[in-house]
Protein backbone atom coordinates (compact mmCIF):
# COMPACT_ATOMS: atom_id res chain seq x y z
CA UNK A 1 0.00 0.00 0.00
CA UNK A 2 1.04 3.60 -0.62
CA UNK A 3 2.43 4.98 2.63
CA UNK A 4 4.24 8.19 1.68
CA UNK A 5 4.29 10.52 -1.31
CA UNK A 6 7.01 13.17 -1.32
CA UNK A 7 6.76 15.96 -3.91
CA UNK A 8 9.31 18.70 -4.58
CA UNK A 9 9.02 21.58 -7.09
CA UNK A 10 6.27 19.86 -9.08
CA UNK A 11 3.97 22.40 -10.79
CA UNK A 12 2.69 24.67 -8.00
CA UNK A 13 3.65 22.24 -5.21
CA UNK A 14 6.90 23.50 -3.72
CA UNK A 15 7.38 20.75 -1.18
CA UNK A 16 4.95 18.30 0.34
CA UNK A 17 5.16 15.03 2.25
CA UNK A 18 1.87 13.14 2.30
CA UNK A 19 1.42 10.19 4.63
CA UNK A 20 -1.36 7.75 3.85
CA UNK A 21 -3.02 5.03 5.90
CA UNK A 22 -5.25 2.01 5.34
CA UNK A 23 -8.94 2.36 4.59
CA UNK A 24 -10.57 5.23 2.73
CA UNK A 25 -8.80 8.59 2.40
CA UNK A 26 -10.77 11.60 1.16
CA UNK A 27 -8.91 14.30 -0.76
CA UNK A 28 -10.74 17.62 -1.10
CA UNK A 29 -10.00 21.22 -1.97
CA UNK A 30 -11.34 24.08 -4.01
CA UNK A 31 -11.24 23.89 -7.80
CA UNK A 32 -7.76 24.78 -9.03
CA UNK A 33 -6.07 24.07 -5.71
CA UNK A 34 -4.01 21.27 -7.23
CA UNK A 35 -5.88 18.01 -6.75
CA UNK A 36 -5.24 16.98 -10.34
CA UNK A 37 -1.60 18.04 -9.98
CA UNK A 38 -1.28 15.70 -7.03
CA UNK A 39 -2.51 12.82 -9.17
CA UNK A 40 -0.19 13.93 -12.00
CA UNK A 41 2.71 13.69 -9.57
CA UNK A 42 1.67 10.20 -8.55
CA UNK A 43 1.26 9.28 -12.20
CA UNK A 44 4.79 10.53 -12.89
CA UNK A 45 6.32 8.26 -10.27
CA UNK A 46 4.25 5.39 -11.66
CA UNK A 47 5.85 5.77 -15.09
CA UNK A 48 3.40 7.97 -16.96
CA UNK A 49 4.82 10.30 -19.62
CA UNK A 50 5.77 13.62 -18.10
CA UNK A 51 7.27 16.82 -19.48
CA UNK A 52 9.32 19.81 -18.40
CA UNK A 53 6.17 21.92 -18.00
CA UNK A 54 5.63 20.17 -14.64
CA UNK A 55 8.88 21.59 -13.22
CA UNK A 56 8.04 24.47 -10.93
CA UNK A 57 8.91 27.87 -12.42
CA UNK A 58 12.45 28.84 -11.43
CA UNK A 59 13.42 25.34 -10.26
CA UNK A 60 16.06 23.21 -11.99
CA UNK A 61 14.15 20.00 -11.53
CA UNK A 62 11.13 18.35 -9.93
CA UNK A 63 11.15 15.17 -7.88
CA UNK A 64 8.43 12.74 -6.83
CA UNK A 65 9.07 9.81 -4.51
CA UNK A 66 6.56 7.17 -3.41
CA UNK A 67 7.07 4.61 -0.67
CA UNK A 68 4.96 1.46 -0.74
CA UNK A 69 4.55 -1.09 2.03
CA UNK A 70 4.55 -4.65 0.70
CA UNK A 71 2.55 -7.55 2.00
CA UNK A 72 3.03 -11.17 0.95
CA UNK A 73 0.37 -11.04 -1.78
CA UNK A 74 1.82 -7.90 -3.38
CA UNK A 75 5.37 -9.25 -3.10
CA UNK A 76 4.28 -12.42 -4.90
CA UNK A 77 2.58 -10.39 -7.66
CA UNK A 78 5.74 -8.30 -8.11
CA UNK A 79 8.14 -11.27 -8.16
CA UNK A 80 8.24 -11.77 -11.98
CA UNK A 81 8.95 -8.06 -12.51
CA UNK A 82 11.54 -8.10 -9.73
CA UNK A 83 13.39 -10.89 -11.53
CA UNK A 84 13.16 -9.03 -14.85
CA UNK A 85 14.46 -5.72 -13.52
CA UNK A 86 16.75 -7.00 -10.74
CA UNK A 87 14.74 -5.56 -7.84
CA UNK A 88 15.32 -6.69 -4.26
CA UNK A 89 12.01 -7.47 -2.54
CA UNK A 90 13.47 -8.67 0.75
CA UNK A 91 12.54 -5.40 2.45
CA UNK A 92 8.99 -4.58 3.54
CA UNK A 93 9.05 -1.35 1.52
CA UNK A 94 9.52 -0.45 -2.13
CA UNK A 95 10.54 3.10 -3.05
CA UNK A 96 9.90 4.50 -6.52
CA UNK A 97 11.26 7.92 -7.53
CA UNK A 98 11.20 10.11 -10.62
CA UNK A 99 13.24 13.24 -11.34
CA UNK A 100 12.14 15.65 -14.08
CA UNK A 101 14.74 18.16 -15.29
CA UNK A 102 13.83 21.58 -16.65
CA UNK A 103 15.34 20.41 -19.95
CA UNK A 104 12.63 17.76 -20.17
CA UNK A 105 14.83 14.76 -19.43
CA UNK A 106 13.72 12.40 -16.68
CA UNK A 107 15.36 9.71 -14.59
CA UNK A 108 13.81 6.95 -12.50
CA UNK A 109 14.93 4.83 -9.58
CA UNK A 110 13.60 1.79 -7.79
CA UNK A 111 14.96 1.31 -4.28
CA UNK A 112 17.77 3.70 -5.22
CA UNK A 113 18.82 1.84 -8.38
CA UNK A 114 18.50 3.40 -11.82
CA UNK A 115 15.44 2.17 -13.73
CA UNK A 116 13.38 2.99 -16.80
CA UNK A 117 10.00 4.64 -17.00
CA UNK A 118 8.73 1.35 -18.45
CA UNK A 119 9.82 -0.48 -15.29
CA UNK A 120 8.02 2.10 -13.15
CA UNK A 121 4.90 1.72 -15.25
CA UNK A 122 4.81 -2.08 -15.09
CA UNK A 123 5.43 -2.10 -11.35
CA UNK A 124 2.96 0.74 -10.83
CA UNK A 125 0.20 -1.26 -12.51
CA UNK A 126 0.62 -3.92 -9.82
CA UNK A 127 0.62 -1.39 -6.98
CA UNK A 128 -1.94 1.28 -7.93
CA UNK A 129 -5.07 1.58 -10.05
CA UNK A 130 -5.86 5.24 -10.80
CA UNK A 131 -9.43 5.56 -11.95
CA UNK A 132 -10.10 9.00 -13.42
CA UNK A 133 -13.05 10.64 -15.09
CA UNK A 134 -11.82 9.44 -18.49
CA UNK A 135 -12.04 5.90 -17.14
CA UNK A 136 -15.78 6.39 -16.66
CA UNK A 137 -15.89 6.87 -20.42
CA UNK A 138 -13.80 3.73 -20.97
CA UNK A 139 -16.85 1.79 -19.77
CA UNK A 140 -18.47 2.83 -23.02
CA UNK A 141 -15.79 1.08 -25.10
CA UNK A 142 -16.39 -2.50 -26.25
CA UNK A 143 -12.84 -3.59 -25.38
CA UNK A 144 -13.16 -2.25 -21.82
CA UNK A 145 -16.53 -4.00 -21.40
CA UNK A 146 -14.97 -7.28 -22.57
CA UNK A 147 -12.03 -6.85 -20.18
CA UNK A 148 -14.35 -6.25 -17.23
CA UNK A 149 -16.40 -9.34 -18.00
CA UNK A 150 -13.21 -11.42 -18.33
CA UNK A 151 -11.84 -9.99 -15.08
CA UNK A 152 -15.03 -10.99 -13.30
CA UNK A 153 -14.86 -14.53 -14.73
CA UNK A 154 -11.10 -14.79 -14.07
CA UNK A 155 -10.42 -15.63 -17.72
CA UNK A 156 -6.98 -14.06 -18.01
CA UNK A 157 -5.08 -17.34 -18.31
CA UNK A 158 -7.51 -18.78 -20.89
CA UNK A 159 -7.35 -15.56 -22.90
CA UNK A 160 -3.55 -15.75 -22.93
CA UNK A 161 -3.73 -19.28 -24.33
CA UNK A 162 -6.21 -18.13 -26.97
CA UNK A 163 -3.90 -15.26 -27.94
CA UNK A 164 -0.94 -17.59 -28.34
CA UNK A 165 -2.94 -20.01 -30.48
CA UNK A 166 -4.34 -17.20 -32.64
CA UNK A 167 -0.79 -16.09 -33.46
CA UNK A 168 0.07 -19.68 -34.37
CA UNK A 169 -2.94 -20.02 -36.71
CA UNK A 170 -2.21 -16.70 -38.39
CA UNK A 171 1.42 -17.67 -38.87
CA UNK A 172 0.44 -20.96 -40.53
CA UNK A 173 -2.15 -19.24 -42.70
CA UNK A 174 0.47 -16.76 -43.92
CA UNK A 175 2.93 -19.58 -44.62
CA UNK A 176 0.32 -21.54 -46.56
CA UNK A 177 -0.63 -18.46 -48.59
CA UNK A 178 3.02 -17.81 -49.39
CA UNK A 179 3.50 -21.39 -50.55
CA UNK A 180 0.34 -21.39 -52.63
CA UNK A 181 1.06 -18.01 -54.17
CA UNK A 182 4.76 -18.62 -54.80
CA UNK A 183 4.99 -22.30 -55.68
CA UNK A 184 6.73 -21.54 -59.01
CA UNK A 185 9.31 -19.37 -57.24
CA UNK A 186 9.69 -22.12 -54.68
CA UNK A 187 10.56 -24.71 -57.36
CA UNK A 188 12.90 -22.28 -59.10
CA UNK A 189 14.71 -21.62 -55.84
CA UNK A 190 15.18 -25.36 -55.25
CA UNK A 191 16.64 -25.80 -58.78
CA UNK A 192 19.01 -22.87 -58.28
CA UNK A 193 20.22 -24.18 -54.93
CA UNK A 194 20.84 -27.63 -56.36
CA UNK A 195 22.89 -26.16 -59.23
CA UNK A 196 24.93 -23.99 -56.85
CA UNK A 197 25.58 -26.84 -54.43
CA UNK A 198 26.65 -29.13 -57.29
CA UNK A 199 28.95 -26.44 -58.73
CA UNK A 200 30.71 -25.86 -55.40
CA UNK A 201 30.91 -29.53 -54.47
CA UNK A 202 32.39 -30.44 -57.89
CA UNK A 203 35.14 -27.87 -57.34
CA UNK A 204 36.22 -29.75 -54.16
CA UNK A 205 37.70 -26.64 -52.56
CA UNK A 206 40.04 -26.78 -49.58
CA UNK A 207 40.58 -24.03 -46.99
CA UNK A 208 43.88 -22.25 -47.66
CA UNK A 209 44.05 -23.51 -51.24
CA UNK A 210 44.30 -20.02 -52.76
CA UNK A 211 47.60 -19.21 -51.05
CA UNK A 212 49.02 -22.63 -51.93
CA UNK A 213 48.12 -22.24 -55.62
CA UNK A 214 49.58 -18.73 -55.75
CA UNK A 215 52.90 -20.01 -54.37
CA UNK A 216 52.98 -22.94 -56.79
CA UNK A 217 52.25 -20.66 -59.75
CA UNK A 218 55.13 -18.36 -58.77
CA UNK A 219 57.46 -21.39 -58.70
CA UNK A 220 56.33 -22.59 -62.12
CA UNK A 221 56.63 -19.14 -63.69
CA UNK A 222 60.20 -18.75 -62.33
CA UNK A 223 61.33 -22.39 -62.73
CA UNK A 224 64.42 -21.65 -64.86
CA UNK A 225 65.70 -18.92 -62.54
CA UNK A 226 65.08 -21.06 -59.49
CA UNK A 227 66.89 -24.07 -61.05
CA UNK A 228 69.98 -22.02 -62.01
CA UNK A 229 70.15 -20.43 -58.58
CA UNK A 230 69.75 -23.75 -56.82
CA UNK A 231 72.47 -25.40 -58.98
CA UNK A 232 74.81 -22.53 -58.25
CA UNK A 233 74.28 -22.99 -54.52
CA UNK A 234 74.72 -26.76 -54.88
CA UNK A 235 78.00 -26.32 -56.74
CA UNK A 236 79.32 -23.99 -54.05
CA UNK A 237 78.46 -26.60 -51.46
CA UNK A 238 79.64 -29.84 -53.08
CA UNK A 239 81.56 -28.86 -56.23
CA UNK A 240 80.77 -29.32 -59.88
CA UNK A 241 81.64 -31.88 -62.54
CA UNK A 242 83.70 -29.55 -64.80
CA UNK A 243 87.07 -30.51 -63.23
CA UNK A 244 87.74 -27.02 -61.95
CA UNK A 245 89.49 -27.48 -58.59
CA UNK A 246 90.72 -23.90 -58.21
CA UNK A 247 87.81 -23.15 -55.89
CA UNK A 248 87.36 -25.80 -53.18
CA UNK A 249 83.77 -26.97 -52.39
CA UNK A 250 82.20 -25.94 -49.15
CA UNK A 251 81.80 -29.52 -47.92
CA UNK A 252 85.48 -30.28 -48.58
CA UNK A 253 86.52 -27.27 -46.54
CA UNK A 254 84.26 -28.26 -43.64
CA UNK A 255 85.53 -31.88 -43.71
CA UNK A 256 89.11 -30.62 -43.60
CA UNK A 257 88.14 -28.38 -40.71
CA UNK A 258 86.61 -31.33 -38.87
CA UNK A 259 89.74 -33.45 -39.37
CA UNK A 260 92.05 -30.71 -38.16
CA UNK A 261 90.04 -29.89 -35.02
CA UNK A 262 89.63 -33.59 -34.26
CA UNK A 263 93.43 -34.01 -34.36
CA UNK A 264 93.80 -31.08 -31.95
CA UNK A 265 91.27 -32.63 -29.59
CA UNK A 266 93.24 -35.89 -29.53
CA UNK A 267 96.18 -33.93 -28.12
CA UNK A 268 94.29 -31.34 -25.99
CA UNK A 269 91.02 -32.52 -24.46
CA UNK A 270 89.90 -28.93 -23.83
CA UNK A 271 89.31 -28.64 -27.58
CA UNK A 272 86.79 -31.52 -27.55
CA UNK A 273 83.76 -29.21 -27.62
CA UNK A 274 85.15 -27.47 -30.66
CA UNK A 275 85.59 -30.83 -32.36
CA UNK A 276 81.93 -31.68 -31.67
CA UNK A 277 80.79 -28.39 -33.16
CA UNK A 278 82.95 -28.94 -36.27
CA UNK A 279 81.33 -32.35 -36.73
CA UNK A 280 77.89 -30.79 -36.43
CA UNK A 281 78.75 -28.31 -39.16
CA UNK A 282 79.70 -31.17 -41.47
CA UNK A 283 76.46 -33.01 -40.72
CA UNK A 284 74.40 -29.89 -41.34
CA UNK A 285 76.22 -29.19 -44.60
CA UNK A 286 75.63 -32.74 -45.80
CA UNK A 287 71.89 -32.45 -44.93
CA UNK A 288 71.75 -29.12 -46.77
CA UNK A 289 73.49 -30.67 -49.77
CA UNK A 290 70.97 -33.53 -49.87
CA UNK A 291 67.95 -31.24 -49.50
CA UNK A 292 69.27 -28.85 -52.13
CA UNK A 293 69.60 -31.70 -54.63
CA UNK A 294 66.02 -32.70 -53.82
CA UNK A 295 64.84 -29.12 -54.40
CA UNK A 296 66.64 -28.98 -57.79
CA UNK A 297 64.96 -32.21 -58.83
CA UNK A 298 61.51 -30.94 -57.64
CA UNK A 299 61.53 -27.84 -59.81
CA UNK A 300 58.98 -28.48 -62.56
CA UNK A 301 59.05 -26.30 -65.63
CA UNK A 302 56.28 -28.25 -67.38
CA UNK A 303 53.91 -25.78 -69.19
CA UNK A 304 51.04 -28.27 -68.80
CA UNK A 305 51.35 -28.19 -65.02
CA UNK A 306 51.42 -24.39 -65.06
CA UNK A 307 48.23 -24.37 -67.15
CA UNK A 308 46.52 -26.69 -64.64
CA UNK A 309 47.38 -24.32 -61.80
CA UNK A 310 46.17 -21.29 -63.78
CA UNK A 311 42.88 -23.07 -64.55
CA UNK A 312 42.39 -23.92 -60.87
CA UNK A 313 42.99 -20.33 -59.84
CA UNK A 314 40.55 -19.11 -62.50
CA UNK A 315 37.88 -21.55 -61.22
CA UNK A 316 38.27 -20.28 -57.66
CA UNK A 317 38.04 -16.66 -58.83
CA UNK A 318 34.81 -17.47 -60.71
CA UNK A 319 33.31 -19.05 -57.59
CA UNK A 320 34.37 -16.14 -55.36
CA UNK A 321 32.56 -13.72 -57.66
CA UNK A 322 29.38 -15.76 -57.14
CA UNK A 323 29.51 -16.97 -53.55
CA UNK A 324 32.07 -15.06 -51.49
CA UNK A 325 35.40 -13.31 -51.46
CA UNK A 326 37.41 -16.29 -50.13
CA UNK A 327 37.36 -20.09 -50.29
CA UNK A 328 36.17 -20.08 -46.67
CA UNK A 329 33.24 -17.81 -47.64
CA UNK A 330 32.32 -20.16 -50.50
CA UNK A 331 32.33 -23.17 -48.17
CA UNK A 332 30.11 -21.32 -45.69
CA UNK A 333 27.71 -20.47 -48.52
CA UNK A 334 27.67 -24.15 -49.42
CA UNK A 335 26.57 -25.11 -45.88
CA UNK A 336 23.85 -22.44 -45.88
CA UNK A 337 22.60 -23.58 -49.30
CA UNK A 338 22.44 -27.20 -48.14
CA UNK A 339 20.45 -26.14 -45.04
CA UNK A 340 18.02 -24.03 -47.09
CA UNK A 341 17.54 -26.82 -49.62
CA UNK A 342 16.73 -29.19 -46.77
CA UNK A 343 14.13 -26.77 -45.42
CA UNK A 344 12.60 -26.15 -48.84
CA UNK A 345 12.34 -29.86 -49.50
CA UNK A 346 11.14 -30.70 -45.98
CA UNK A 347 7.82 -30.61 -44.19
CA UNK A 348 8.12 -26.93 -43.20
CA UNK A 349 7.63 -25.95 -46.85
CA UNK A 350 5.48 -28.83 -47.99
CA UNK A 351 1.96 -27.71 -48.84
CA UNK A 352 0.26 -30.82 -47.55
CA UNK A 353 2.27 -30.72 -44.33
CA UNK A 354 1.42 -27.07 -43.70
CA UNK A 355 -2.25 -27.71 -44.45
CA UNK A 356 -2.30 -30.55 -41.94
CA UNK A 357 -0.54 -28.47 -39.32
CA UNK A 358 -2.94 -25.56 -39.88
CA UNK A 359 -5.93 -27.89 -39.54
CA UNK A 360 -4.64 -29.15 -36.19
CA UNK A 361 -3.89 -25.62 -34.98
CA UNK A 362 -7.37 -24.39 -35.95
CA UNK A 363 -8.92 -27.35 -34.17
CA UNK A 364 -7.03 -26.48 -30.98
CA UNK A 365 -8.03 -22.82 -31.35
CA UNK A 366 -11.64 -23.81 -31.90
CA UNK A 367 -11.71 -25.73 -28.62
CA UNK A 368 -10.18 -22.81 -26.75
CA UNK A 369 -12.45 -20.06 -28.11
CA UNK A 370 -15.59 -22.14 -27.64
CA UNK A 371 -14.61 -22.76 -24.01
CA UNK A 372 -13.86 -19.04 -23.58
CA UNK A 373 -17.17 -18.02 -25.15
CA UNK A 374 -19.23 -20.40 -23.01
CA UNK A 375 -17.54 -19.15 -19.84
CA UNK A 376 -18.22 -15.57 -20.87
CA UNK A 377 -21.89 -16.29 -21.45
CA UNK A 378 -22.22 -17.87 -17.99
CA UNK A 379 -20.36 -14.95 -16.41
CA UNK A 380 -22.50 -12.43 -18.31
CA UNK A 381 -25.63 -14.04 -16.89
CA UNK A 382 -24.23 -13.63 -13.38
CA UNK A 383 -22.57 -10.20 -13.67
CA UNK A 384 -25.57 -8.36 -15.13
CA UNK A 385 -27.89 -8.95 -12.13
CA UNK A 386 -25.03 -8.23 -9.70
CA UNK A 387 -24.41 -4.86 -11.35
CA UNK A 388 -28.14 -4.13 -11.28
CA UNK A 389 -28.24 -4.80 -7.53
CA UNK A 390 -25.20 -2.61 -6.86
CA UNK A 391 -26.57 0.05 -9.18
CA UNK A 392 -29.82 0.04 -7.23
CA UNK A 393 -27.81 0.60 -4.07
CA UNK A 394 -26.22 3.58 -5.84
CA UNK A 395 -29.66 5.09 -6.51
CA UNK A 396 -29.84 4.08 -10.15
CA UNK A 397 -33.34 2.80 -9.52
CA UNK A 398 -34.68 -0.23 -11.35
CA UNK A 399 -32.12 0.03 -14.10
CA UNK A 400 -31.33 -3.06 -16.13
CA UNK A 401 -27.99 -4.22 -17.52
CA UNK A 402 -27.68 -7.11 -19.95
CA UNK A 403 -24.30 -8.21 -21.23
CA UNK A 404 -24.64 -9.37 -24.82
CA UNK A 405 -22.13 -11.99 -25.98
CA UNK A 406 -22.33 -12.63 -29.72
CA UNK A 407 -20.25 -13.53 -32.76
CA UNK A 408 -19.91 -11.87 -36.15
CA UNK A 409 -19.70 -13.79 -39.44
CA UNK A 410 -16.45 -13.43 -41.38
CA UNK A 411 -15.63 -15.32 -44.57
CA UNK A 412 -11.96 -15.40 -43.49
CA UNK A 413 -12.72 -16.31 -39.90
CA UNK A 414 -12.85 -19.58 -38.00
CA UNK A 415 -15.42 -22.33 -38.56
CA UNK A 416 -16.85 -23.30 -35.21
CA UNK A 417 -19.33 -25.98 -36.28
CA UNK A 418 -19.51 -27.93 -39.56
CA UNK A 419 -21.94 -26.40 -42.00
CA UNK A 420 -22.02 -23.01 -40.26
CA UNK A 421 -20.46 -19.81 -41.55
CA UNK A 422 -17.06 -18.95 -40.09
CA UNK A 423 -16.93 -16.25 -37.42
CA UNK A 424 -14.46 -13.44 -36.84
CA UNK A 425 -11.70 -14.03 -34.31
CA UNK A 426 -8.75 -12.21 -32.81
CA UNK A 427 -6.42 -12.50 -29.82
CA UNK A 428 -9.40 -12.07 -27.45
CA UNK A 429 -11.48 -14.87 -28.95
CA UNK A 430 -14.60 -14.93 -31.12
CA UNK A 431 -16.94 -12.82 -29.00
CA UNK A 432 -18.15 -9.26 -29.36
CA UNK A 433 -19.20 -7.99 -25.94
CA UNK A 434 -21.70 -5.16 -25.49
CA UNK A 435 -23.29 -3.78 -22.35
CA UNK A 436 -26.98 -3.05 -22.99
CA UNK A 437 -28.56 -0.66 -20.49
CA UNK A 438 -32.03 0.53 -19.61
CA UNK A 439 -31.89 3.31 -16.98
CA UNK A 440 -35.52 2.88 -15.93
CA UNK A 441 -37.97 0.02 -15.62
CA UNK A 442 -39.91 -0.72 -18.79
CA UNK A 443 -37.45 1.01 -21.13
CA UNK A 444 -35.83 -0.72 -24.07
CA UNK A 445 -32.32 -2.03 -23.64
CA UNK A 446 -29.85 -0.03 -25.70
CA UNK A 447 -26.04 0.15 -25.97
CA UNK A 448 -24.67 1.78 -22.84
CA UNK A 449 -22.76 4.44 -24.76
CA UNK A 450 -25.91 5.73 -26.44
CA UNK A 451 -28.14 6.10 -23.42
CA UNK A 452 -26.27 6.45 -20.09
CA UNK A 453 -25.59 9.90 -18.65
CA UNK A 454 -22.24 10.84 -17.14
CA UNK A 455 -23.51 10.27 -13.61
CA UNK A 456 -25.04 6.92 -14.49
CA UNK A 457 -21.81 5.83 -16.17
CA UNK A 458 -19.75 6.83 -13.14
CA UNK A 459 -22.01 4.93 -10.76
CA UNK A 460 -22.09 1.88 -13.04
CA UNK A 461 -18.30 1.89 -13.06
CA UNK A 462 -18.27 2.07 -9.27
CA UNK A 463 -20.77 -0.79 -9.12
CA UNK A 464 -18.49 -2.88 -11.35
CA UNK A 465 -15.44 -1.94 -9.30
CA UNK A 466 -17.26 -3.02 -6.16
CA UNK A 467 -17.99 -6.43 -7.67
CA UNK A 468 -14.52 -6.88 -9.18
CA UNK A 469 -12.69 -5.73 -6.06
CA UNK A 470 -12.85 -9.19 -4.51
CA UNK A 471 -10.70 -10.62 -7.30
CA UNK A 472 -8.69 -7.43 -7.91
CA UNK A 473 -5.32 -7.75 -6.17
CA UNK A 474 -4.22 -4.15 -6.74
CA UNK A 475 -3.59 -2.89 -3.20
CA UNK A 476 -4.29 0.81 -3.81
CA UNK A 477 -7.32 2.16 -5.70
CA UNK A 478 -7.58 5.86 -6.52
CA UNK A 479 -10.85 7.41 -7.72
CA UNK A 480 -10.61 10.87 -9.23
CA UNK A 481 -13.94 12.70 -9.32
CA UNK A 482 -16.08 9.57 -9.10
CA UNK A 483 -18.85 11.99 -8.19
CA UNK A 484 -19.05 13.56 -11.67
CA UNK A 485 -22.75 13.75 -12.48
CA UNK A 486 -23.67 12.48 -9.01
CA UNK A 487 -25.85 14.66 -6.81
CA UNK A 488 -26.06 14.94 -3.06
CA UNK A 489 -28.82 12.31 -2.91
CA UNK A 490 -26.56 9.67 -4.43
CA UNK A 491 -23.36 10.93 -2.85
CA UNK A 492 -24.00 9.13 0.42
CA UNK A 493 -24.38 5.70 -1.21
CA UNK A 494 -21.34 6.34 -3.41
CA UNK A 495 -19.36 7.08 -0.26
CA UNK A 496 -20.72 3.93 1.34
CA UNK A 497 -19.60 1.84 -1.68
CA UNK A 498 -16.14 3.40 -1.61
CA UNK A 499 -15.80 2.68 2.09
CA UNK A 500 -16.83 -0.94 1.51
CA UNK A 501 -14.14 -1.17 -1.18
CA UNK A 502 -11.61 0.06 1.36
CA UNK A 503 -12.16 -3.04 3.51
CA UNK A 504 -10.10 -5.00 0.93
CA UNK A 505 -8.04 -2.17 -0.53
CA UNK A 506 -6.46 1.12 0.32
CA UNK A 507 -8.81 3.62 -1.37
CA UNK A 508 -8.15 7.28 -2.09
CA UNK A 509 -10.99 9.39 -3.48
CA UNK A 510 -10.79 12.91 -4.91
CA UNK A 511 -14.24 14.41 -4.45
CA UNK A 512 -16.29 17.61 -4.38
CA UNK A 513 -19.20 16.07 -2.47
CA UNK A 514 -19.25 16.30 1.33
CA UNK A 515 -21.44 13.20 1.46
CA UNK A 516 -18.57 11.19 -0.07
CA UNK A 517 -15.72 12.96 1.74
CA UNK A 518 -17.39 12.25 5.10
CA UNK A 519 -16.84 8.51 4.65
CA UNK A 520 -13.07 8.93 4.66
CA UNK A 521 -11.19 7.29 7.53
CA UNK A 522 -8.65 10.05 6.90
CA UNK A 523 -9.16 13.43 5.24
CA UNK A 524 -6.56 15.35 3.24
CA UNK A 525 -7.15 18.93 2.14
CA UNK A 526 -5.19 20.55 -0.66
CA UNK A 527 -5.15 24.34 -0.72
CA UNK A 528 -3.24 27.04 -2.51
CA UNK A 529 -1.94 30.37 -1.31
CA UNK A 530 0.37 33.17 -2.41
CA UNK A 531 3.78 33.38 -0.75
CA UNK A 532 6.13 36.09 -1.96
CA UNK A 533 4.12 36.67 -5.13
CA UNK A 534 4.29 32.94 -5.88
CA UNK A 535 1.34 30.52 -5.77
CA UNK A 536 1.98 27.29 -3.90
CA UNK A 537 -0.18 24.30 -3.06
CA UNK A 538 -0.01 22.43 0.22
CA UNK A 539 -1.58 19.20 1.42
CA UNK A 540 -2.61 18.82 5.05
CA UNK A 541 -4.35 16.11 7.01
CA UNK A 542 -7.36 17.54 8.80
CA UNK A 543 -9.55 16.20 11.59
CA UNK A 544 -12.10 17.26 14.17
CA UNK A 545 -13.11 20.94 13.85
CA UNK A 546 -11.00 21.52 10.75
CA UNK A 547 -12.70 18.62 9.02
CA UNK A 548 -16.14 19.92 9.97
CA UNK A 549 -15.16 23.32 8.54
CA UNK A 550 -13.95 21.71 5.31
CA UNK A 551 -17.22 19.79 4.89
CA UNK A 552 -19.12 23.01 5.65
CA UNK A 553 -17.11 24.82 2.94
CA UNK A 554 -18.08 22.06 0.50
CA UNK A 555 -21.75 22.47 1.46
CA UNK A 556 -22.18 26.24 1.42
CA UNK A 557 -18.89 27.87 0.52
CA UNK A 558 -16.57 30.12 2.54
CA UNK A 559 -16.94 31.28 5.26
CA UNK A 560 -18.63 28.45 7.11
CA UNK A 561 -21.90 29.36 8.73
CA UNK A 562 -23.52 27.84 11.78
CA UNK A 563 -26.02 26.17 9.49
CA UNK A 564 -23.38 24.70 7.15
CA UNK A 565 -21.32 23.49 10.11
CA UNK A 566 -24.42 21.87 11.61
CA UNK A 567 -25.15 20.18 8.29
CA UNK A 568 -21.51 19.02 8.09
CA UNK A 569 -21.73 17.45 11.55
CA UNK A 570 -24.95 15.68 10.59
CA UNK A 571 -23.34 14.26 7.41
CA UNK A 572 -20.27 13.16 9.34
CA UNK A 573 -22.28 11.53 12.13
CA UNK A 574 -24.49 9.75 9.64
CA UNK A 575 -21.53 8.36 7.70
CA UNK A 576 -19.83 7.23 10.91
CA UNK A 577 -23.00 5.42 11.96
CA UNK A 578 -23.22 3.66 8.59
CA UNK A 579 -19.54 2.66 8.76
CA UNK A 580 -20.03 1.26 12.25
CA UNK A 581 -23.06 -0.71 11.12
CA UNK A 582 -21.25 -2.10 8.07
CA UNK A 583 -18.18 -2.98 10.12
CA UNK A 584 -20.21 -5.15 12.50
CA UNK A 585 -22.43 -6.69 9.83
Amino acid sequence: MLRELAITDFAIIEQSLIRLQDGLTSLTGETGAGKSILLDALGAVLGQRIGADFVRTGAKSARVEAMFELDDRTREALQPLAETYGIDLDSDVLILSRDILASGRTSARINGRMATATALSEIGQVLVDIHGQSDHLSLLRADAQRDMLDDYANLGELRARVSTQVHRVRQLRRRLAELQGGEREHIQRIDLLRYQIDEIETAALRPGEEAELARRRDVLLNADRLRLGALDALQALSGGDDGDISTPAGLDILRHLESTVSHLASIDSSVSSLSVRATELVVLAEDLNRDMRGYVESIDADPATLQQVEDRISLIRTLTRKYGSTVEDILRYLEDARAELERLGGGAYDLDSVRDELQRAEGQLRDLVVDLSERRKRAAGELGPLVEQNAADLKLGRSQLVIDVRQRHDAHGLTIRPGEEPVAFDETGIDEIEFLFAPNAGETLRPLGRIASGGETARLMLALKSILSESDQTPTLIFDEIDVGVGARSGQVVGEKLWQLSRNHQVIVVTHLPQIAAYGDAHLRISKSEVGERTISTVDEIADEMRIDELAFMIDGIPATDESRANAMVILERSNAVKQRLATA
